[in-house]
C-alpha cells in the first residue's frame, strides 16, 4: 500500500499526498521562484528596444507600472509569510520593474495617448499601492495584502482576456506571443502546484489558476487559429 503523510487540516481540506506527489510538489516550489524571475524579465528585449531607437512609439507605460505595484505587494506579503520562495523573486521583479519604468520615461514624451494617461498618473498610481499596501499590512495582516495582490492579478489578466475576444472574432492569434505564453503557462503551472501542496496558501494558488486557464486559452487559439491574417469581413471597422 502506498504510503500517505498527513497534512495539517486546512479550510479548502487538500487531500494527502502520495510521497512521489510531495517530491513532484517540492520541486515546482524550487523551480516557481526561478520562473518567475523569468517571466520578470521577459520585457528585457523591449526594453533595450526601446533605449535602441530612442522612442517608446506606440508602446503603453501600463505593463511597467503594473510590474512594480503587483510585486511591491507580494514581496509585502512573502516578507510577512515568512516565505522566501514569494518575496525573493518578486523583489527581483521589483528592480526590474524599477529599471523598466525609469528607462521607458527617459525616451517617453510627456503625453502619449498610448500610456494611457499621463506619466504622473502613473507614478501617483504607484505611490497610492505602496501605501494601500502597507496600511492594509499595518491595520489588517497579511491576509488581506494578499487578497490585494489577488485583485491585481485579476485585472492584470482582464487585457489578455479581452485579448481572446480580439482573436476570436479576427479568426487571428497573430498578436500571442507563443513562447512567452507558454513560458506564462510554466510559471503559473509551478506556482499552482506549490501554493496548492507546499505553502497551502490561496493567495498563491487561486491567482495562479486564473492565469493558469488563461494561459492555456491563449496556447489553444494560437494552435487552432495560427497567425493567419484576419478576414475582412471580422476586421473591426
Amino acid at each position: 500500500k502506498t504510503k500517505m503523510i498527513a497534512t495539517a487540516a486546512t479550510p479548502f481540506s487538500i487531500p494527502a499526498l502520495p510521497f512521489t506527489m510531495i517530491e513532484f510538489s517540492n520541486l515546482c516550489a524550487r523551480l516557481a521562484p526561478i520562473a518567475g524571475v523569468g517571466v520578470f524579465c521577459a520585457p528585457f528585449p523591449t526594453i533595450r528596444g526601446i533605449a535602441k531607437e530612442k522612442s517608446v512609439g506606440n508602446l503603453p507605460l501600463a505593463p511597467y507600472t503594473s510590474i512594480i505595484s503587483s510585486a511591491f505587494v507580494w514581496v509585502l506579503y512573502g516578507v510577512m509569510r515568512k516565505e522566501p520562495k514569494v518575496w525573493s523573486c518578486n523583489g527581483v521583479g521589483l528592480v526590474l520593474g524599477i529599471y523598466y519604468f525609469t528607462e521607458f520615461l527617459r525616451f517617453c514624451p510627456k503625453k502619449s495617448p498610448s500610456l494611457p494617461g499621463s506619466i504622473n498618473q502613473h507614478l501617483q498610481a504607484i505611490l497610492a499601492m505602496v501605501v494601500l499596501s502597507l496600511v492594509l499590512a499595518s491595520y489588517f495582516g497579511a491576509a488581506s495584502v494578499g487578497n490585494l495582490g489577488i485583485i491585481l492579478c485579476v485585472l492584470m489578466f482582464a487585457s489578455p482576456l479581452s485579448a481572446l475576444q480580439t482573436v476570436i472574432q479576427t479568426k487571428s492569434a497573430r498578436s500571442i506571443p507563443l513562447p512567452f505564453t507558454c513560458a506564462s503557462v510554466l510559471n503559473c503551472l509551478l506556482w499552482t502546484v506549490s501554493g496548492w501542496w507546499v505553502m497551502k496558501d490561496y493567495a498563491i494558488w487561486l491567482p495562479n489558476i486564473l492565469g493558469l486557464t488563461c494561459g492555456l486559452a491563449q496556447v489553444f487559439l494560437k494552435l487552432f487559429y495560427g497567425d493567419g491574417t484576419p478576414t475582412a469581413a471580422s476586421l473591426p471597422i
